[in-house]
């Protein structure tokens, strides 16, 4: 296993995300222990020792799996991790509550490491909000013992993570972003990553395999990759890559199998950075085919001045490419969530105005009409 060194302790390269344990029957919220408890045993074995959980995995269980798993071992032997659920605004003022009962779900004294969960734009105001006492009451537990390492994760935009760094970034020691070669211009990866190594906080990487979706390749892909490194499996190249990315620390697969978690640990036995040709090479064929597979939008913006309700029409095409192109999850719907009602792709009164002024003649009514569908907004 690599380890990377971080404030004097050395954490394993790969973390176990708890997001995605086996479940029973395909019930997301029935977590089956057995195997999860194997898998939590082979990956702690094998030199994975940081295990990442959080308060809305599995229904709430997650946290109480890892509880009860992890007791089979010496507290100071690996390091948890776990979040405050500002994701969901309703939690914001019970920040107390809420740790507490963390801290009794993982059956643990403390945390080696806490994060602000999910900072984007539908609860930047209220994280930043000085009444709800969050980092006031975080900061505490950290003078307490409670908490040895404090710090954040983000699906925002560039400004929403800048803004939480003006207002917090001085407490905290690292940040976890999805990050992975799909994103590193689609969700514009790249430009967080880099504002985050500038900030001088190390980087904690999550979606590395983008829910599994790189753990498979187009024919035309696998082949560019194999012609590179003969011997590198496909989902290998996802870990590579991040091993290439300044300033990641932590890289963090929510494996739901023992295969999973056996391929990724031999794939964590080396670290083999891409090359700059590889590097180069990879992102600019996902691109291509990212492209291809969506909407076309230049972002040119000429379909704004010709739309009635004024919507945000190359900002949605962004998210409906994004939903559509991953099949789906959380991200779109959370995006749009975050927007002015009056904004949303519901609102489109399909007049075709903004059709016929598009370069790239897109049927945006018709996108509109379907992301609608998709997304109940």
């Amino acid at each position: 296993m690599i380890y990377r060194e971080f404030q004097n302790i050395e954490l394993s390269g790969l973390g176990l995300g708890m997001m995605r344990l086996p479940v029973v029957d395909g019930n997301d919220g029935v977590v089956d222990e057995a195997a999860a408890a194997e898998m939590i045993d082979y990956a702690y074995k094998n030199g994975i020792n940081y295990f990442d959980t959080a308060w809305g995995y599995h229904n709430g269980n997650s946290e109480l799996v890892a509880g009860k798993c992890l007791l089979a071992y010496p507290r100071e032997s690996y390091y948890l991790a776990t979040k405050f659920p500002g994701y969901d605004v309703s939690n914001m003022d019970k920040v107390e509550e809420i740790f507490e009962k963390q801290l009794e779900k993982c059956q643990t004294p403390y945390f080696d490491f806490y994060l602000f969960h999910n900072v984007y734009e539908g609860n930047i105001n209220e994280y930043l909000d000085p009444k709800y006492g969050i980092m006031e009451y975080l900061l505490k537990q950290k003078e307490n013992g409670r908490i040895r390492h404090l710090g954040f994760s983000a699906h925002g935009s560039t400004e929403v993570i800048q803004s939480f760094l003006d207002a917090y970034g001085q407490h905290m020691e690292f940040c976890q972003l999805q990050l992975n070669y799909m994103d590193w211009h689609f969700q514009n990866a790249q430009e967080k990553a880099a504002m985050i190594q500038k900030a001088g906080i190390p980087i904690w990487v999550m979606e590395p395999l983008r829910g599994g979706k790189l753990a498979k390749a187009s024919e035309e892909l696998s082949a560019a990759l194999k012609s590179m490194r003969p011997e590198e499996t496909v989902p290998g190249w996802a870990f590579r890559f991040l091993q290439s990315v300044p300033g990641v620390t932590m890289v963090l697969s929510g494996m739901s199998d023992m295969e999973q978690l056996k391929a990724n640990i031999a794939t964590y036995e080396t670290d083999e950075p891409l090359s700059e040709e590889e590097f180069d090479t990879l992102v600019k064929r996902v691109d291509e085919e990212v492209v291809k597979g969506g909407l076309p939008c230049t972002a040119c913006h000429y379909c704004t001045s010709h739309c009635p309700k004024k919507l945000p029409i190359p900002e949605l095409i962004a998210l409906y490419n994004e939903h559509k192109l991953t099949g789906g999850g959380f991200i779109a719907p959370m995006a749009v969530g975050s927007m002015p009602e009056e904004q949303r792709p519901a609102n489109c009164v399909g007049c075709r105005g903004c059709e016929q002024v598009c370069p790239q003649q897109i049927k945006i009514s018709e996108m509109m009409k379907e992301f609608s569908s998709l997304i109940g907004m």
